[in-house]
Parts: structure tokens; sequence; C-alpha cells
């Protein structure tokens, strides 16, 4: 392992390492050891893939029908205990209703210590936060968004946090890394043999694409719906071979709030400047032709962008051949339109691409393992033309942090963030300061994604590319566009803003950040407040 050994003190633990990154890294999290980041590609799996125990027909039903009295009578025949870990999914984002009826029901048994593997979590789940303090559950193994992350970066949380991407999710269950005792999935359609589905349905969602390890690999599988149907569930995203519990109950998800919030174009005078950069970067640089591919996010800037993106295309006569969704209705229409080919989907931002997903058959579900699992024999993330991304915080070698913000809380999860950065080209659209600070920093606050992975900077104010990107600089060195370093945004923000405070950490570990191949590149420490 590369580094240095150091002594420390704060968390439970006693050596430190220095990771390839230059961040301190314990040794181990929550009594297991740890492989400290060693760089891009550098660390190779070893051994085989996990796998749950082998299942008998014997023991389950002929006729098919798996349906339990109630969730917590499934619990139970599941085996819940002390100390398990308990996945769930975010398709519903902040309606989720399951995930916190789970842990009512753990409350209510008296189980304790339980790990709670979520997909992604949402202010909805401020709820479990009394869980946190009274030892149901132990820590959380997933993005932590607002209250859990204010919560967690106070110091409260009995264990330590653990953040990793989606794909980085679907790999520490491929390899064992996090063993699921038991996995609920919330299915907004299902039939009772456990054949699921998320586009159809009072709380239809899309697709189910970020539940998928969790049904292959956990010991037992419990589906949750509100549309129970006669067997067969077609299309099925999710297979009922994987599963033993089928719970029917009144509502599993609230659909308004299924529906990001952030699926509108920004009005933002400087939003829609920073759009209109990095779709005219695009275009200098050659990628917007026909045949190319993108990935954009469901904020504001990067639908705007994707607009941008539409008008192009349709003056030049030319069509991509797939977008890597985040659906929503901007990218159905271009489908529609015949702008696109295929959606890849990953993720439904909003009815439209719900409904688009039932009715056409080149909008297509996908899931971690496709997209994103860098233990796997290729994924989708490296052959996208483009990927248009966010951030909190970029320093000087265009490392990036998407988790937590200057003053160290920690607010926002990874999500495939980290997976996209191996796409051919990687621009992180960003203004060049959020409520006066500036977003260009020396070094940044949590280490998320490593700078020669990270293209091009597009902010209001210009646009900086990669010092290491020489071909992209040769390709726009003529187009007219404010090109601009780094170095230079910084110093142009620094004169509008001032310089910030640095935040104040104690030396408390309280979360760790994962890299796409399960190394730990960063740890997040309790703000000094």
């Amino acid at each position: 392992m590369p580094g240095n050994w150091i002594k420390t003190g704060g968390l439970a633990m006693s050596e430190m390492i220095k990771n390839a990154a230059g961040r301190l890294v314990p040794s181990e999290i929550n009594g297991k050891k740890v492989v400290p980041y060693m760089g891009v590609g550098k660390y190779k799996p070893d051994g085989r893939k996990y796998g749950p125990p082998v299942a008998s027909c014997a023991d389950y039903p002929d006729d098919g029908n798996k349906l339990s009295a109630s969730l917590k009578d499934a619990l139970i025949k599941a085996g819940l205990k002390d100390g398990m870990v308990i996945s769930t999914h975010h398709h519903f984002r902040n309606g989720d209703l399951v995930a916190n009826q789970v842990f009512d029901i753990a409350k209510e048994l008296g189980v304790k210590g339980l790990v709670w593997f979520p997909s992604a979590s949402f202010p909805c789940h401020a709820h479990l936060i009394p869980y946190l303090e009274d030892g149901t559950i132990h820590h959380i193994e997933g993005s932590m968004n607002g209250p859990l992350g204010r919560f967690a970066s106070e110091g409260k949380m009995k264990g330590v946090g653990v953040l990793r991407s989606h794909g980085g999710r679907y790999q520490a269950i491929q390899d064992g890394d996090v063993r699921i005792d038991i996995a609920v999935i919330a299915a907004p359609t299902a039939d009772s043999f456990g054949n699921a589905t998320g586009d159809r349905g009072p709380a239809a969602c899309g697709l189910l694409g970020f539940a998928l390890g969790d049904s292959q690999y956990a010991e037992k599988v419990v589906i949750v719906t509100d549309n129970l149907v006669p067997f067969p569930c077609i299309p099925w995203q999710i297979h009922g071979n994987y599963v033993d519990y089928v719970v029917k109950q009144d509502k599993i998800g609230i659909p308004e709030k299924i529906i990001s919030g952030t699926t509108q174009i920004t009005k933002s005078p400087d939003r829609l400047l920073i759009a209109e950069l990095t779709a005219k970067f695009c275009e200098a640089a050659g990628i917007v032709k026909d045949g190319f591919s993108f990935q954009a996010g469901a904020g504001g800037t990067a639908l705007s962008i994707g607009i941008y993106f539409q008008q192009m295309m349709r003056e030049k006569g030319v069509k991509a051949r797939f977008i890597r969704a985040g659906s929503n209705q901007y990218t159905v229409k271009m489908l529609e339109e015949g702008l696109t080919d295929y959606i890849l989907d990953g993720q439904t931002f909003d009815l439209e691409g719900v409904r688009s997903m039932r009715e056409n058959a080149n909008h297509v579900n996908t899931s971690p393992f496709t997209s994103y699992n860098y233990h796997g024999k290729g994924n989708f993330a490296s052959m996208v033309d483009v990927v248009v991304l966010g951030a909190t915080e970029v320093d000087l070698d265009f490392n990036a942090n998407v988790v937590t913000h200057s003053d160290g809380y920690l607010l926002h999860g990874i999500g495939g963030w980290q997976n996209c950065l191996f796409s051919k080209c990687t621009i992180l659209p960003i203004p060049l300061f959020r409520d006066r600070i500036p977003v260009i920093v020396d070094e940044v606050t949590t280490l998320c994604g490593p700078g020669e992975l990270i293209d091009v900077i597009v902010t209001e104010r210009g646009i900086a590319i990669n010092p290491r990107r020489t071909g992209l600089i040769e390709k726009v060195a003529d187009s007219g566009l404010p090109l601009k370093t780094i170095q230079q945004l910084k110093e142009e923000a620094e004169s509008i803003c001032g310089i910030p405070e640095k935040a104040q950490f104690t030396d408390k570990i309280i979360a760790a950040i994962k890299w796409v191949d399960g190394t730990v590149i960063d740890v997040v420490r309790q703000v000094r407040r």
C-alpha cells in the first residue's frame, strides 16, 4: 500500500495512512480493513464475486404466492435482528415511505445496531434521526443529504458513514464488501411471486435499477407494493426468483414528491450564460456531431445545456446515438422528435420519463451494473462522448468535491458523479461563487474526484481547460470563447468575494468517501462548531 502510516487520535482507530492523493485515511472503518486509494486504475481486485446462500424451491410455495400479511410480518420471517445490514432504494426520492416504515418496525421490535444501506437518502428520511440517536441504526452507508448529513457532520452518528457512487455501491455488493441481510424493495407494481416493475402503478417511478444488485445478492429480499397484479407482472425489472416475501400495503410513495424538484430549466442569467458557454465549447471542440452521445444531470443548468444541444443538432441536421439519462421531459422530447436513437435511463426524474419508459421501446432501463460498475468487463460511462456535471468545489489541480460545502458540512451524496468522470470529456459548469463564497479553491475540502479525470471548468466569467488536455486546448484555441486559466478564475472570484475563512474540523472522522474501485479516497471530519 502506498504512503506512510501515521499514529493519530480522533476515531477509535490508531493508524492513518496517506493515500495516493495525499489524503490521510484510516486503516479500519467500522471494524473493516480499508484499502487506501492508489490512483485511477491502479487497484485491481482479486478473488471471486460474492454470492448469497443457495436456495431451494422446497422452501417456497408451489403456487408462487409469497404474500406476507404485513411488512412487519415479512421482516420477522426474514430474521430481522441486531446488527443486520438493511438496504433500500431511492427511486421515490423525497416521496419514499417504505424506508422509514422499516425502521419504525425495527424500533417497535427492539432491534439495535442496524446498518442502513440506502442507494441514497433524502430530507424525508430525517424521520430516522431519533433511531440514529437511540442506537436502532448504528450508521448509514449511503448518501446523507440535508438533515442526515448535518447530523453526521456534528459527530452525532455512532458509527462512521460510508459514501459510495452508484457504481461503487453495486461494486461493494457484488464484491462482498457490503453483505446485505435484508433488502426491502418498494415496487410500484408487482405480482405475488415477486416480479416487480417501476414504470406503472399509482406510485410509478420509472425504473428500479438501483435495487437490482440488492435483489441479486441479499440474503433475504422483500418486495413492498401498493399495486399487486396477477402473475406475471410484465415487464419485470426485478425477477421474482430472487424474492422471498411480497407485501401489499396501501401506499409506498408520494407521486408528487417522486418528481425531482430540480427538473426545471434555470431562469438565472448567470446560469443561462454558463449553459450557453458549455454548449458552444462542445460545438467548437467538435463534440456535437452525428452519432455523438452525452449525459447531463437534472439540474437547471444541465437541462439548459440540453436545450442548446437540441438547437445545434437541428441546425446541423445531426442526431445523437444515445443519451445517458436521468430522463425527463426534455430528453423524452429528443427521443420522440428523432434527435436521438436511444435513451439509456438510469433514473427517471419526471412523469414524462415514466410515460416514455412504458411507451417507447428505445427508452431503455439500465442499472449500475451496466452503466457504472468499475469491477466489471467495461461499463457504459467511458463510452459517453461528453458528460456535464456539477460540483460544490474545484481546486487548482481540477480536483472536485460534491459531498461537502466549504463550511465542511456533509450535505450531498455522490450519486453517479464519480462514475461519469470516465467519459471522453468531463465538463463541470459551475458558478464562480455561491452566496459570495468562491467555488474555486486552493484545495478542495473533500476530495471526491481526481483532477486528471476532469477536463473543463465553465463559469459565467470564463472557461478553464485542464492543462493536461493539450488536444482540447488546440481545438478551441481560435474559437473566440473566453478561455482563462483556473488560477485566473480563482483570482477573479476572490477579487469580488474576498478569501473566506476555512472550515474548522475536529480529529473525529464521521464519514469515508470511497472511490469507484472500493478504495478510500478521502474522509470527512466532524465540523468544529
